[in-house]
């Protein structure tokens, strides 16, 4: 009975987060809020979605959806990051709109050195 209201109460959650995600990424106006809708709420929906059905089976079947956990938890801000970090570099993102701006100063640096950005 309580891993029953346990269960229901992550999935609930799980999908309440993910609506508010999807609802982020229609209604914000830019690329780096955007990605902050599709990438933290999401990725924590899917997760307390997982967590709740993993308390509803067994330990060998559980243990598969923790592994999934685990693979969405690195690739999630690693692919966010790569997106911005693409969408800066051919123009797409407006840098007026960002508070900081680290990028640009490496960028500068790596123009002045001719370097085409990757590492050695």
């Amino acid at each position: 009975m309580i891993t029953d209201v346990v269960s229901a109460v992550f999935l609930l959650l799980g999908a309440l987060s993910c609506l508010l995600g999807a609802l982020g990424l229609v209604r914000l106006p830019d690329l780096p809020a955007r990605l902050q809708a599709a990438t933290k709420p999401q990725t924590l929906g899917l997760l307390l979605i997982l967590l709740g059905t993993a308390i509803r089976l067994d330990f060998e079947n559980a243990a598969t959806l923790i592994l999934v956990i685990l693979f969405q938890a690195v690739t999630a801000p690693v692919i966010s990051q790569i997106v911005a970090r693409s969408a800066y570099r051919t123009g797409t993102l407006d840098p007026r709109a960002l508070v900081v701006d680290e990028l640009a100063e490496r960028m500068e640096r790596e123009a002045r050195e001719g370097g085409s950005g990757e590492r050695k």
